[in-house]
């Protein structure tokens, strides 16, 4: 059972409206922001804050965001953040071998250099104490400007976020985060854990 209750989406209405968001990235509104609801001034927020992290503003694609998510999520053990993040990794075009050998990102022949790098850059930033050093560096400006490794940091300091509100909360996870986890992560342990 999570800590919070989920409200009905129609709660607040201007949350409903900026919601919408997730239909497209998710296919439903994260049960995450139904309880941050109970305080629309954090709903509402999130959300924008939400929008404005995931936006293309360079070459960092939305599908790579999600796996940057994803790695984030993995690093600290939220297993709704991590199902949520695989499940817009697919909606927003990752590649099927990318999906499925996510856990091997380091080595597997469907990551490119430059993913790998934004990858390491997550697992690194993500974790305690942050291991983000002078190689990591290095390797971010071998391959990505300025402006992408904000957007790459904004990605996992926006999962940080999620991944300590839903663990701690116990959010109830959705079906289809549920259906994508398992597709995506099942084989290698990956289950609804406190999220059910």
């Amino acid at each position: 059972m999570p800590l919070v209750t989920p409200l009905s989406p129609d709660h607040d209405i201007e949350t409903k409206e900026l919601a919408e968001f997730f239909n497209e990235t998710l296919g439903f509104c994260p049960n995450s922001v139904l309880t941050m609801q109970r305080r629309p001034a954090i709903s509402k927020a999130f959300i924008n804050l939400n929008k404005a992290v995931m936006a293309n503003e360079g070459r960092v694609t939305s599908a790579l965001k999600r796996m940057i998510a994803w790695v984030s999520s993995n690093a600290t053990g939220c297993r709704y953040c991590q199902a949520h993040a695989i499940r817009a990794a697919e909606r927003y075009g990752a590649e099927q071998e990318q999906l499925d050998n996510i856990w091997d990102y380091k080595t597997h022949p469907a990551f490119s250099d430059a993913e790998r790098a934004a990858l390491d850059f997550s697992l690194a930033a993500s974790i305690v104490p942050n291991a983000v050093d002078q190689k990591i560096k290095e390797e971010l400006h071998k391959y990505w400007d300025e402006g992408e490794i904000v957007e790459m940091l904004g990605v996992i300091s926006l999962f940080g976020y999620l991944n300590r509100w839903n663990d701690s909360m116990g959010t109830s996870i959705e079906d289809g985060a549920v259906e994508s986890g398992e597709k995506y992560l099942g084989k290698h342990g990956w289950e609804k854990g406190k999220h059910i």
